[in-house]
């Protein structure tokens, strides 16, 4: 079992599915005890009974984290129960609709935003003074190779998850700056299959009648080219990268090959977005 996670306090977001739930079970495969949400709630009670029949301590309940005072009171009930907390993976969020952002209706593009970036936001605040407390704390903020790149049709997902890379960025130069105990670590996947991906069918039929068809064919491609790393395969990067010191973990090898892109061409990488998406949904 790893040392900073045995015996620790790990709170995950989102833990119904997808790479939460891979968090869940591989942290409690190194010996952490585990407060997991999600907005299902037959996810996350499956997720919590494969993280008891590893033999770890779990609790779990359903929260929606756009909800403040529901988030609030659920910081409080874990408080309670654990006594503290060491470590937080904000996991939950959502995705677009795959339309343009004029074709966005505002309510869904505020919704977007308030699952994955208010989310972020409200969890840091309630529990940070708790993951400090303990001494040898940890944030982890599940951003996006979205949150380092854009793509067309999904303002929404861009926009908060470059927000929550800048978030982690600015929150570990704060816990530097004060020389605080917290490591604070972003996690910028690309291409993982997991039920956020799969939730988007259900943002697409929001969508006005005429939009949905161009959308969803769009989905389609994206889901059959690009989703390619296993869930469990992207929690054991995170966990291993957190092990060695990382604090910026890309996942994926072509998430990893866009980064260098981008890094090496700001302005120029837009143009070689669009037209490699014109051709992939051609």
């Amino acid at each position: 079992m790893s040392g900073i996670f045995k015996s620790r306090v790990a709170v995950v977001t989102g833990a119904g599915s997808g790479i939460g739930r891979a968090l869940a079970i591989e942290l409690a495969r190194r010996g952490a005890r585990l407060a997991l949400s999600d907005i299902n709630g037959t996810g996350v009670a499956e997720t919590a009974d494969m993280v008891a029949n590893v033999g770890a301590e779990v609790d779990h309940a359903v929260l929606d984290v756009s909800d403040r005072a529901a988030f609030a009171r659920y910081a409080d009930a874990v408080l309670e129960r654990f006594g503290g907390v060491n470590q937080l993976f904000n996991n939950a969020g959502v995705a677009p609709p795959n339309t343009t952002f004029q074709n966005t209706p505002a309510d869904v593009f505020d919704r977007i935003m308030a699952i994955n970036l208010d989310g972020v936001l409200t969890g840091t605040r309630l529990f940070l003074p708790h993951i400090i407390a303990s001494g040898d704390g940890h944030v982890v903020n599940i951003s996006s190779l979205n949150g380092f790149m854009a793509q067309p049709h999904m303002s929404p997902y861009v926009t908060s998850k470059f927000a929550v890379r800048g978030f982690s960025e600015c929150l570990r130069m704060e816990m530097l700056h004060e020389n605080l105990p917290v490591e604070v670590t972003v996690v910028l996947p690309g291409g993982v299959a997991t039920q956020i991906a799969s939730n988007r069918a259900a943002e697409i039929e929001k969508l006005p009648p005429e939009k949905r068809e161009a959308a969803r064919e769009r989905f389609k491609v994206y889901q059959e080219k690009l989703l390619t790393m296993p869930a469990e395969t992207a929690a054991r990067e995170v966990l291993s990268g957190m092990e060695r010191g990382k604090r910026r973990i890309v996942l994926t090898s072509k998430a990893k090959n866009l980064d260098r892109l981008v890094r090496l061409l700001p302005e120029g990488y837009v143009k070689i977005v669009v037209r490699q998406m014109k051709k992939m949904f051609s």
